[in-house]
């Protein structure tokens, strides 16, 4: 059969798996819904493959493609198009899957990687953020975050594999737990509460918990960099703040909530009331300037702040 771009039937059996798809789990689930839907009403979307040597394979639809071969269908509707280079190739599977919902994302970052070093192979220089967003139609954000995960330790890239074999009802750890980990380990780094080995220590640490359900909110580990940001003002000292990280890696129990009240919580929320403070005090002053007459429903939201900071420092 010549390839060419008209609408054609193909058996599946002879169609074969593209190898620069980023998508390697499929989900036995989201596979039986679309089988129920094909064996109702047939296949509605022609698959897009590409020839190469005789051989076909696919651009776009291998969900399809595997319920066709489940349901021993002996032809699927395919449009076949131009064979791309590798680089073409892979960028096409970005631009046709990168939007959707259930497309995994470390799968999708070994990928990406491909595509950099290809068009470092191609023009001599690695690309910039911007040129590696646009070939792989994503935003630089995802970009930032798919090299994250790259940047991962293997063990880790492991586990989350691992973890992508099981449906999702059963997956207990994903790539923001363990990026939420990384980042707040990072961030007690960066101001010298932990060294190096104290930061792996604490990443596992929280991982695990989150893994052993522990931890029931995915940004907690956020609290961490929180608890860096005080001993950087010296609202806490590094002493404190080694002490509840310590406690998060010994103790099983021990969550990020709870090292964040035994350190931070009290001066992170002095630190944010001076802040919002900060801001009120600069609109009030250009209201004071710029206003002839205080509305009543200003001046009884006035009042009662006056009333609750008269409180507040007879309190203390």
């Amino acid at each position: 059969m010549m390839a060419n771009t008209n609408l054609q039937s193909i058996d599946p059996r002879i169609l074969k798996r593209n190898p620069e798809n980023p998508r390697l789990i499929f989900r036995a689930d989201d596979l039986q819904h679309l089988e129920d839907s094909i064996k109702a009403r047939g296949i509605l979307v022609p698959l897009t493959v590409y020839e190469d040597s005789g051989e076909f394979f696919i651009m776009d639809g291998e969900r399809r493609w595997r319920c066709a071969i489940r349901l021993a269908l002996s032809s699927v509707p395919v449009i076949v198009q131009p064979k791309p280079d590798r680089m073409q190739n892979i960028m096409m599977m970005f631009a046709i899957h990168n939007a959707r919902r259930d497309w995994d994302p470390l799968p999708t970052a070994y990928k990406l990687r491909d595509l950099e070093e290809m068009f470092q192979a191609q023009e001599g220089r690695l690309p910039t953020e911007i040129e590696l967003a646009e070939l792989a139609s994503i935003t630089r954000g995802e970009v930032r975050r798919l090299k994250k995960l790259l940047a991962l330790p293997s063990e880790y890239r492991e586990e989350l594999m691992a973890e992508l074999e099981k449906p999702r009802s059963q997956q207990l750890l994903t790539v923001d737990h363990v990026l939420e980990a990384t980042r707040g380990a990072e961030a007690l780094a960066k101001r010298g509460v932990v060294d190096p080995a104290g930061e792996e220590r604490l990443r596992r640490a929280v991982v695990d918990k989150f893994r052993n359900k522990k931890l029931n909110s995915t940004v907690e580990p956020r609290k961490l960099a929180r608890i860096a940001r005080a001993v950087e003002r010296d609202e806490i000292s590094s002493a404190l703040a080694r002490q509840v990280v310590e406690k998060i890696v010994t103790i099983p129990d021990y969550t990020v909530d709870d090292a964040f009240t035994e350190s931070a919580a009290q001066a992170d929320a002095a630190h944010a009331v001076e802040i919002l403070l900060d801001r009120v005090t600069t609109s009030l002053d250009v209201y004071r300037t710029a206003a002839t007459q205080i509305s009543p429903e200003l001046k009884e939201r006035l009042l009662a702040i006056r009333t609750l900071i008269d409180e507040l420092l007879r309190e203390r």
